[in-house]
């Protein structure tokens, strides 16, 4: 069987809203890129025509991934008020130990990533790493640059 994909409520609110978007609209948009690039000639050489057919590729690639993420996830209890651990949807202030600035970050699943809000995947280095711990623990995370080490401060939701 195959592993659950984690979502938080506002994960799959997106996830069905981009594909509502993406069945509908864009798809009506792309037929119609396509109508247009082949009314300009012989398809051997028309790179519109091969450039639109690329992108419906890509957007029908895409329709299928959301589509079998909504077959197989598993909603991330978010009301449940329990901060005691570091677990999936929540938020977590760390102090870095080596520059003594501090980042918040948001445990989400692998889908819901956004390093620029903040949200970082349950099985990224610093996610995994701080997953199942509790405040005050010191945790190593091994990253691409180096090992980071962090000191957890707050478990909020």
């Amino acid at each position: 069987m195959a592993k659950k994909i984690m979502l938080t409520r506002e994960g799959l609110a997106n996830l069905e809203e981009e594909l509502r978007i993406l069945k509908g609209e864009k798809r009506k948009e792309m037929a119609d890129k396509i109508k247009l690039a082949r009314s300009y000639g012989d398809l051997s050489e028309n790179s519109e025509y091969d450039d639109a057919k690329n992108e419906q590729a890509i957007m029908e690639a895409r329709i299928r991934d959301i589509e079998a993420t909504l077959k197989n996830y598993e909603l991330i209890d978010e009301d449940d008020e329990n901060t005691a651990h570091v677990r999936l949807a929540s938020r977590v202030k760390v102090e870095m130990l080596e520059t003594g600035s501090t980042r918040e970050y948001k445990i989400v699943g692998v889908n819901e990533v956004d390093p620029l809000e903040g949200k970082i995947s349950d099985e990224s280095p610093i996610g995994s790493a701080l997953v199942g711990h509790v405040v005050g623990d010191v945790v190593e995370a091994a990253a691409p640059a180096g090992t980071i080490t962090m000191k957890i401060l707050e478990i909020g939701r």
